[in-house]
Formats: C-alpha cells, structure tokens, sequence
C-alpha cells in the first residue's frame, strides 16, 4: 500500500514539473514572438518580414481617443512603420532604443496574454497588453490595448 502510495505522489510531482516546464518553453516562445516582432521591429525599426511574422493579419491596436475607441489594423499600423523608416532608416540610437520589461504572461490552452512595459532611456512610455493565439505555426500577436504614461 505504502509504495503504491508513493508511486502515485511521486507520477503527480512528475506530471506537475513536466506540465510547468512546458508552460515556461511556452513563455519563452511568446516573449520571443514579441520581441522580434514588436519590439525589435515595430518600436525599433526592425525587418518588416519579421513584423508580419508576429503579428496575425487580423490583429488590431486598440486604443481611446476623446473618449472613442480608435481601432488601427496591422496592415495600416506597417503602413505607417514603413513611411516613418523610410524617412529616418537609420536604426535607433541607444538613447532612442525601445526596450521591454515583462511584467505577466498568463496563458491558457492555446490563449495567452503578455502584459509588458515599454521603456526609452529608462523612462516609462507604455504599458501594453497584448493579447496571442497559438496557431499551427506558433505564436501570433493578435489584439493590443495600452496605457501612454
């Protein structure tokens, strides 16, 4: 009885670590995802091919303008990417650079969501959460909402 006992403690504790360490790869995968896409794109004048990598095709920014909800499509959001790099190509300074903490990534199943905040020569700019889906080829951003400091 007493070693049946402990095989069973001993399958949970196993299943449980298992459980947990693909949850972190899991983390990891989506913390990558935004910073190739995000922050190393969008914020910091990266490749567009890794922008569009990232972000699903129906993602929308979300945000509130004199009390309207403003919706901007990932399409339009590369649009102005693309006018902004052409006038300036020039990669960000280390004083212009964009950098990400990462505050929470809470995932369920195949959703998750990341709440991260943007910095600027270590003043606080934004605060985001973004929200995922994990599609057959990975992690995809889809939705974003956000805070300007």
């Amino acid at each position: 009885m007493k070693k049946g006992l402990i095989l069973i403690v001993f399958t949970i504790i196993s299943v449980s670590i298992i459980q947990a360490q693909d949850i972190d790869k899991e983390k990891d995968n989506i913390k990558a995802v935004i910073q190739t896409a995000y922050v190393d794109g969008l914020q910091n004048k990266g490749e567009v091919k890794d922008i569009e990598k990232g972000f699903h095709p129906g993602f929308n920014l979300l945000g509130i303008n004199h009390n309207t909800l403003t919706k901007l499509p990932i399409y339009s959001w590369i649009e102005l990417f693309e006018n902004r790099k052409e006038k300036d190509h020039e990669p960000p300074t280390a004083e212009e650079k964009i950098t990400c903490d990462y505050l929470l990534i809470d995932i369920t199943g195949n959703a998750a969501m990341a709440k991260i905040q943007l910095n600027r020569n270590n003043e606080l700019l934004f605060t985001d959460y973004l929200q995922l889906y994990k599609f057959e080829e990975g992690w995809k951003i889809v939705s974003k909402i956000y805070f300007r400091h």
